[in-house]
């Protein structure tokens, strides 16, 4: 089995132990070399001047490519755009466009009123500047605002077609999963990269949670598994065999690049890449 290409997907620190966290992850999974590491927003862009600065510290330091989130949430046009012009003037030209998640207790997305309608005018607006590599999200399950079962492809070639150069699955359990959706999406025409989203289990309730409100499919078989696993105080080796297994299934069917959801906890993502025969490239040097 060849090596997959991989890349990891990082949380802005909300306080001073976050960022240290945050520093011992990129520490720790940048020797693997991963072709770009992002950054997100939190809900309803409470996090958007942490990401900016998360993301401008982590180019500078550790010299890796990142692409930092953006998002319609809570700011105006004008706004949203300030903040991609600043990313490019600190040499920061990949970003994954999203619409975002409402702010709690909002519940259904409202648009700003001088702000972007929806992520497809996001891209549009950003493709136009020629400046950004435009990244994107994908949902291999239906979103739970889908309309009927075409509805994520059909939004994904809308994106394409506004701009985007790839895009990034939510996390999903079964390799078939994956691969029903990208079936879907070359029939439709869409050409450009789709890599699979990777969440490594770390609490097996709290990523049930997760999933019910992304609308992730859980089988029955895992949370048969990890109930075993807790009795016997097995998840963390679960776990990392049941994503290598599937990032196994995942590269035996064509795929070629694995994206990690860290959540800024290191060892499970890194000790998955080492199964999948992904070892540091060299001993990591922070750019001056």
């Amino acid at each position: 089995m060849t090596a997959p290409r991989i890349s990891f997907e990082f949380f802005p620190p909300k306080d001073i132990a976050g960022a240290f966290r945050l520093s011992d992850t990129v520490r720790d999974l940048a020797p693997l070399d991963p072709t770009f590491v992002s950054v997100t927003y939190g809900a309803g862009g409470t996090t958007r001047a942490l990401t900016h600065d998360a993301v401008t510290t982590i180019h500078k330091r550790y010299g890796l490519n990142v692409a930092a989130h953006l998002t319609c949430v809570d700011a105006s046009r004008a706004e949203t755009l300030e903040i991609a012009q600043s990313y490019a003037e600190a040499g920061i030209t990949e970003l994954v466009a999203l619409r975002g998640d409402p702010p709690k207790g909002q519940g259904a997305f409202r648009p700003h009123p001088e702000g972007f309608a929806d992520s497809i005018e996001l891209i549009e607006a950003l493709a136009e500047t020629g400046t950004f590599n435009i990244r994107v999200g994908a949902y291999p399950d239906p979103h739970p605002e889908a309309r009927d079962g075409n509805a994520d492809v059909d939004w994904l070639k809308r994106k394409v077609d506004a701009g985007a150069s790839s895009a990034i699955t939510q996390f999903f359990f079964e390799a078939e999963t994956y691969f029903r959706f990208r079936d879907k999406a070359e029939k439709a025409g869409i050409d450009v990269p789709i890599i699979p989203g990777i969440l490594p289990i770390e609490n097996w309730n709290g990523v049930k949670k997760f999933a019910a409100g992304c609308g992730a499919h859980v089988p029955g078989w895992i949370d048969d598994a990890f109930a075993k696993a807790q009795r016997d105080g097995r998840e963390e080796l679960l776990s990392v065999a049941l994503a290598a297994e599937l990032c196994s299934d995942l590269i035996d069917g064509g795929v070629e690049d694995l994206h990690f959801y860290t959540l800024n906890k290191p060892h499970l993502t890194r000790d998955i890449a080492h199964a999948l025969g992904v070892a540091p490239r060299a001993v990591l040097q922070k750019v001056a």
